[in-house]
């Protein structure tokens, strides 16, 4: 028998393991070896996420006052207070707002235009409107007080719970790992990024705006949504970021979402 043959017959057998009925433990390990990655996000990037933020909310709905740790917390941070740490935390604690990260979306959301990155723009837009929303709406239904116990320099007048700083700040570095994943920036977003998290969260609590249990919660369900949304919208396949070779499956249906698209 020639190499040939012997290829041949190899590939005859492999095709036809390949059509024989698999066993239900079988075909379950094939599926945890392909999705593995994705189920893992689902748990960690998710699940656990929501599942802080919904003991916090119950909480905060059934007692409607603060945490035993989050006043501690709070004098704590407020004993470090001093006239130049007031101007730098009312003046840093802006970068974390709304209207100022807006504009920091909106350019890039600019870029992915010109670059026809449809996919990578589409996630933006869901992520950055259905943060804002969730943060709108959840601030209306817990109806959290915010804390009173010193004049703030710069002070709040609407809902403490969740944090909108602290929610908005962190979508926006989301979305940055998000669209920068697997390239070398990633990092570098996901390091100074984490740095701006923590310096707007503790912005929130220097200015004594904010309890701490406001500040967490704000952080996960902003992780929740916005990987939650890269895992529908996809803006990572075919190894897509922002710095990268457009792949085709930024401006086409993946043949899945076409097949679901047909069906309609």
């Amino acid at each position: 028998m020639t190499e040939l043959d012997k290829v041949n017959e190899e590939n005859q057998q492999t095709a036809a393991s390949l059509q024989k009925p698999q066993s239900l433990i079988g075909f379950v390990q094939k599926l945890l070896i392909i999705h593995w990655r994705s189920l893992l996000l689902l748990l960690a990037g998710v699940y656990l996420p929501l599942q802080i933020f919904g003991l916090l909310a119950l909480e905060v709905q059934q007692k409607e006052g603060s945490f035993p740790w989050d006043l501690p917390i709070l004098m704590t941070v407020h004993s470090l207070a001093q006239p130049q740490l007031d101007v730098f935390a009312a003046m840093l604690t802006k970068l974390g707002s709304f209207w100022t990260v807006l504009p920091i979306l909106s350019i890039i959301a600019l870029i992915l235009l010109v670059q026809r990155r449809w996919r990578s723009l589409t996630y933006l837009l869901i992520t950055t409107a259905g943060s804002a929303i969730i943060n709108r709406t959840a601030k209306e239904f817990w109806h959290r007080v915010r804390p009173d116990l010193w004049n703030s320099v710069a002070p709040e007048f609407d809902y403490s719970f969740p944090s909108g700083h602290s929610m908005t700040s962190m979508t926006l570095i989301a979305i940055l790992v998000v669209l920068t994943w697997g390239s070398a920036w990633c990092w570098l977003v996901l390091t100074l990024g984490s740095l701006f998290i923590l310096a707007i969260g503790w912005t929130r609590l220097y200015l004594g705006v904010h309890f701490p249990s406001d500040i967490i919660a704000g952080w996960m369900v902003a992780i929740a949504w916005a990987i939650g949304v890269s895992l529908i919208i996809r803006p990572l396949s075919q190894s897509a970021n922002i710095i990268s070779e457009k792949p085709v499956s930024e401006t086409k249906l993946l043949s899945e979402e076409q097949e679901l698209f047909n069906q309609e």
